[in-house]
């Protein structure tokens, strides 16, 4: 099959991000353990890199490699986002990864890789694509799990997300042949096609009905899986437990942005004929998270199996957009943004008050934080409010603008039941914010902020509360991409 100079143009970030992927993984063998910061920078050149070459080609839509690759603003707002979530972790994590021994190429590598993996989901537009994505993706995140190899813990998180993770992309794989098998297909756009030429709604119970359905089970819930949405959210706790804090940063932030695409693309742009369907299956999944996620978090005192669970839970609001389309997958949109946002900061906090031999991932660890650090406590105190939905941080703005969304397409019922959830979720951050505020340290060694760390950390919580204040432009931006780019 011949490709034209032309559509690789239209995959020229990708190409950037796998040759530099290569040329830190190699460059690196040649560097010692003093010039290793060498490989850091290049893995931070590269993403800017790759974001300059996205902008420099924002606004248009392409397709490319006879419909399985494509360029749309949808696609280059969520790799905009990607890169500067990639970009804020290699900064959290630089000092931690060093004291550990995991400051070398293998990691950064991994990193870019994964990158790359996250930009063919977004981009992605045949079932293939989106699957050989995934796979990059989930291969990079399960050798970084493990990378720490002398942490028995990593090495227990790395193997129970390899095997569940293997079984929910066969069923993923299962439910795509199935809908391949129903429509003849594997472009999600002819997908479409054929189901809206079919007339679905009157199949009634033919055979091609019963096929569609048993894949489209089958695909949702390899979706829930790489979300982590009930009743496939096991993984989440005991990964982000048992990986190393900087791993578990990485896990739990830009991949989001590729598990929404990979939703939206399958759900919405492929077999949103099929929507009546889906949605009733997405709303009983996030319902279910809400409570598992919500309530199986306030007997957490760790805080990364509490941040675990509160991810289930942000799950289960986000997917309340997909109750309303087009208008609620912008507002999802918004709403995985906002996530990643208060997800970033609150790990790199969780590193800053670690140090070698210790992992600062007790609540207790935070007691009297303000007065060991009262610039720390106070960002911390901005992340939970937001992750709590306190007004006016950007977590509150988030769940307004999806639970609206819910409540303009008629689901009364499903959004008092969030807000009221809400309200109990509210209970495990504001615990955190008391035991920094009103309880005494029980350590008092000095915490050690680098100057970048610093920097970075203070526009995070600066975003977090500015971005709440005035979100339009965000929410605009979401709006846009999503319009310009569903069918």
């Amino acid at each position: 099959m011949n490709f034209p100079v032309f559509d690789l143009f239209a995959a020229l970030p990708e190409i950037f991000v796998l040759s530099m992927g290569i040329v830190v993984l190699l460059f690196d063998l040649m560097l010692s353990d003093r010039t290793r910061y060498i490989s850091y920078m290049l893995t931070l050149l590269t993403l800017v890199g790759a974001g300059y070459l996205t902008l420099a080609t924002y606004g248009t839509t392409e397709s490319a490699f006879h419909g399985l690759f494509v360029r749309d603003p949808f696609g280059d707002v969520l790799k905009l986002m990607i890169y500067l979530g990639a970009f804020v972790a290699m900064v959290y994590s630089r000092s931690y990864i060093a004291l550990r021994g995991m400051y070398r190429g293998e990691f950064f590598a991994l990193t870019l890789f994964a990158v790359l993996g996250t930009m063919i989901m977004v981009s992605g537009h045949n079932f293939i694509t989106l699957y050989m994505g995934l796979e990059l993706l989930s291969l990079c995140l399960y050798s970084l799990v493990a990378l720490d190899r002398e942490n028995p813990r990593a090495t227990e998180a790395a193997m129970k997300y390899f095997v569940l993770g293997a079984l929910a992309s066969g069923m993923l794989l299962y439910g795509m042949s199935m809908i391949y098998g129903a429509t003849g297909t594997l472009d999600i756009a002819y997908i479409n096609q054929s189901l809206d030429t079919q007339n679905i709604a009157t199949l009634g119970t033919t055979p091609d009905k019963a096929m569609l359905i048993l894949g489209l089970v089958f695909v949702v819930a390899g979706i829930a899986f790489k979300l982590g949405a009930v009743p496939f959210q096991m993984w989440i706790p005991d990964v982000y437990h048992g990986a190393p804090t900087a791993v578990t940063m990485l896990v739990g932030s830009f991949p989001k942005f590729a598990a929404f695409a990979f939703a939206v693309r399958l759900l919405v742009q492929g077999l949103h004929e099929m929507a009546a369907d889906w949605q009733g299956m997405l709303m009983i999944m996030a319902v279910l998270s809400i409570i598992v996620g919500n309530v199986a978090a306030i007997a957490q005192t760790n805080i990364k199996r509490m941040l675990a669970y509160s991810t289930i839970s942000h799950i289960g609001f986000m997917l309340y957009g997909f109750f309303a389309t087009p208008e609620g997958i912008a507002n999802a949109m918004f709403y995985i943004t906002a996530y990643v946002i208060m997800t970033l900061g609150a790990f790199g906090i969780i590193m800053l008050l670690s140090r070698k031999g210790f992992e600062a991932d007790n609540l207790d660890d935070f007691k009297g934080l303000s007065k060991r650090s009262p610039r720390l406590a106070f960002v911390m105190l901005l992340l939970m409010f937001s992750m709590a939905g306190v007004p006016p941080t950007i977590g509150f703005d988030a769940k307004f603008a999806v639970l609206q969304a819910a409540l303009q397409a008629g689901h009364v019922g499903l959004v008092i039941f969030a807000v009221l959830m809400a309200t109990v979720g509210a209970f495990y951050y504001l615990r955190v914010v008391k035991l920094m505020y009103f309880d005494e340290p029980q350590d008092d060694t000095p915490i050690v902020v680098q100057s970048d760390v610093a920097l970075v950390l203070g526009i995070n919580g600066f975003a977090v509360l500015a971005l709440g204040i005035l979100p339009q432009g965000l929410l605009h931006l979401c709006v846009t991409a999503v319009t310009n780019s569903m069918p």
